[in-house]
């Protein structure tokens, strides 16, 4: 057998030891649950997501196909960088 540690914020370990106390476990028989299911699903047992990039929100599309039709048929307003820069204290 091997020992495995882990650390873990003292909030974290007091929660997680009441509802496994209330499921009428230890950390370790929640662990070793966990861990047996990984192994039999050759899985996380849940999803793990990363926020997507706002570049590609819905939202965002929309606002360029709408600037891509705008240049496409020459609604464009041209403005220096000086310009923009200005605008952005207004």
């Amino acid at each position: 057998m091997v020992t495995v540690s882990l650390r873990l914020e003292d909030n974290v370990k007091k929660e997680l030891d009441e509802i496994c106390d209330k499921m009428g476990m230890n950390i370790t028989t929640f662990y070793m649950i966990y861990t047996k299911k990984v192994l039999r699903d050759r899985k996380i047992p849940f999803e793990i997501t990363a926020p997507r990039d706002p570049f590609y929100s819905e939202e965002n599309q929309k606002q360029l196909s709408h600037a891509y039709h705008e240049i496409k048929e020459g609604r464009t307003v041209e403005k220096t960088l000086k310009e923009l820069e200005e605008m952005e204290y207004e």
